[in-house]
């Protein structure tokens, strides 16, 4: 990819450390092979699934089968796999290019990322040497498809209070499994189903299940809102016999592989959002273009270039946020030895130091997401609400991107959980910083940002990040270990911290960009930084008064209230006049244009 410094970044750790430019992967970035497979997956989206998206949409799923097998003789189930097993064994930038791009294919887009995400990942992370040359170069090529079976009718987010059951037969040669799986995607044709039960009601654990072995069955297609185009049914387990070589991993250690599987799910999503996003905003700004009401196209309203720009610049921070999040992981596999590479588990080790920065892309991307496909639908007025438009399934398929993989109210309790566990085994010195920041507060004098190009964004983040230290600070100090039951405060602290991430991204990639070929050829990933990081710094404000309010009371409130003030303290930017400059280059290019 480009040429990034030789860094590791812990998990977390932006909070409290100042990045340069050099030191994250941008879109910018990308390889003509990135690409090459990019125009690859798009075209087999355009060509291949678009046409059949109907007979999709009503459940015909032979067209699925089809369309996967297709899509593995193109090399796009086996981008994750490694070369040794069958697959093309790319870096995880291709992987995420590939996801994104699929994204337009609506409920098949969730086909296709079950598969080669959750499906497979599993195997190529921890089975062993057996079970990789048995099931992934068939994976690969989709002469076998996969599906991923956790949630259980009385277990979604507490996956570990799974009540299937796994126990052994008498011989010694099968596990015995009974319970049932809920909602689990492409269940209607999957032929191997990675599946958690609890050896002997206690030891949660992971077995590789094919649809042939006897016990196994599905339930009824479930009757879904949305993402009709992906069949989603009940894994049914009576008695069913799973050979003891088909234990995934170790036994009682199936958490480890469910939580790891989790954090590649949630960053996937989050760039399926961010290229849904993508797709939303043009076929909204293609319809506002041709709409003509009182004599005019409605693009040309200037409360409809509002609309336009306030979705970009949400789009494109997003976007500087999980491409610097896939960086990450490329960062630290660089750093891993040949041997470490073979090992999955160390692959998933990379990814799972990022559990923080995958959990807020997730719930940041998907809401993005869901933001820009109802005002795309507001535009199109009625005819969003009619089935023969486009913009109509996109809204009822955005939805579940919220629930699955982790419902984002539980992706953000993970966010200050986690950082709160490395700052107390000495991971990150985050407590240590908030209790220098009171004392650095009194002291302060009001600063003025730089005059240069991005000068009052680096500013404002800058103290967005003593804002949060700040506030956590606070926090744990008023109610130590009780703080996890605070979860108000918590989720403050967790939109606080993805703002932040998303902020530094949106500068960094901008900044390197003007680096690179300066500030005219950059004006509109300029635009953008400047509106997100504003608006985003007033969101930041609105919850820091909140969390500041519900910890502390009379003086002592006046007096961190007034602190807040020294940190918050800025003259706004035009955002109107910025937003207008942002609409016409979207308006003309009718697409999302950076």
């Amino acid at each position: 990819m480009s040429e990034t410094k030789e860094k590791l970044f812990k998990g977390g750790a932006f909070l409290i450390e100042d990045l340069d430019s050099d030191d994250i992967i941008t879109p910018e970035d990308f390889t003509d092979e990135h690409k090459m497979i990019a125009k690859t997956t798009e075209d087999f989206v355009a060509g291949k699934v678009l046409p059949v998206i109907d007979k999709l949409e009503n459940h015909e799923f032979e067209y699925s089968v089809d369309l996967l097998k297709k899509a593995g003789e193109l090399g796009l189930l086996g981008v994750d796999v490694p070369e040794e097993y069958g697959g093309l064994g790319l870096d995880k930038t291709s992987s995420s290019v590939v996801t994104e791009k699929i994204s337009r294919a609506g409920g098949f887009s969730i086909s296709h990322g079950a598969h080669v995400g959750i499906g497979s990942l599993p195997i190529v992370f921890f089975g062993n040497e057996e079970q990789k040359k048995k099931y992934l170069p068939k994976l690969a090529s989709g002469e076998l498809l996969a599906a991923y079976a956790l949630t259980e009718p009385g277990s979604g987010s507490d996956a570990l209070g799974a009540k299937t059951t796994a126990v052994l037969n008498e011989a010694g040669t099968h596990y015995m499994l009974n319970g049932e799986k809920q909602w689990i995607t492409n269940s209607a044709f999957a032929d191997v189903f990675t599946v958690y039960a609890k050896i002997d009601g206690e030891h949660f654990s992971a077995f590789i299940v094919e649809r042939d072995f006897p016990g196994v069955s599905t339930g009824a297609e479930e009757k879904k809102m949305g993402i009709k185009s992906s069949s989603t049914r009940t894994l049914i387990l009576q008695d069913a016999e799973v050979p003891v070589e088909n234990l995934l991993g170790e036994k009682g250690k199936g958490h480890k592989i469910a939580f790891n599987i989790l954090n590649v799910g949630r960053y996937k999503l989050a760039i399926g959002g961010v290229g849904g996003s993508k797709h939303a905003l043009e076929v909204a700004t293609k319809y506002v273009n041709q709409r003509k009401q009182f004599g005019k196209a409605i693009s040309s309203f200037t409360l409809t270039q509002e609309k336009l720009a306030t979705m970009a610049s949400h789009i494109y921070a997003n976007e500087s946020a999980v491409y610097r999040t896939v960086g990450l992981f490329e960062q630290r596999m660089g750093a891993l030895n040949n041997e470490q590479l073979k090992d999955g588990r160390e692959i998933a080790k990379a990814i799972a130091e990022y559990q923080i920065e995958c959990s807020m892309n997730k719930y940041t991307a998907t809401e993005c997401l869901d933001y820009v496909v109802d005002e795309a639908v507001q535009m199109h007025g009625g005819y969003g609400f009619m089935q023969e438009y486009e913009v109509e399934r996109m809204y009822r398929d955005s939805r579940i991107n919220r629930i699955f993989e982790g419902t984002n109210e539980i992706n953000r309790l993970i966010v200050p959980g986690t950082l709160l566990k490395k700052a107390m085994k000495g991971e990150l010195p985050l407590l240590q910083k908030a209790q220098s920041l009171q004392e650095e507060l009194m002291m302060m004098m009001p600063e003025e940002p730089g005059t240069e190009p991005l000068g009052q964004e680096k500013y404002l983040l800058k103290n967005a990040k003593k804002i949060i230290l700040l506030g956590a600070g606070l926090a744990a100090q008023k109610y130590m270990q009780k703080l996890e039951n605070e979860q108000e405060i918590l989720v403050n602290l967790a939109d606080m911290t993805a703002e932040v991430y998303n902020m530094e991204a949106a500068v960094l990639r901008t900044e390197k960009a003007m680096g690179k070929s300066g500030e005219e050829k950059n004006k509109q990933k300029l635009l953008y930084t400047q509106i997100y990081v504003q608006e985003a710094f007033n969101r930041m404000e609105a919850w820091a008064k909140e969390i500041l309010a519900g910890v502390e009371t009379g003086d002592n409130l006046r007096m961190m209230l007034s602190s807040l003030r020294k940190l918050t303290r800025h003259t706004p930017i035009n955002v109107i006049a910025k937003k207008r400059e942002i609409a016409a280059s979207i308006i003309a290019a009718e697409k999302y244009t950076v």
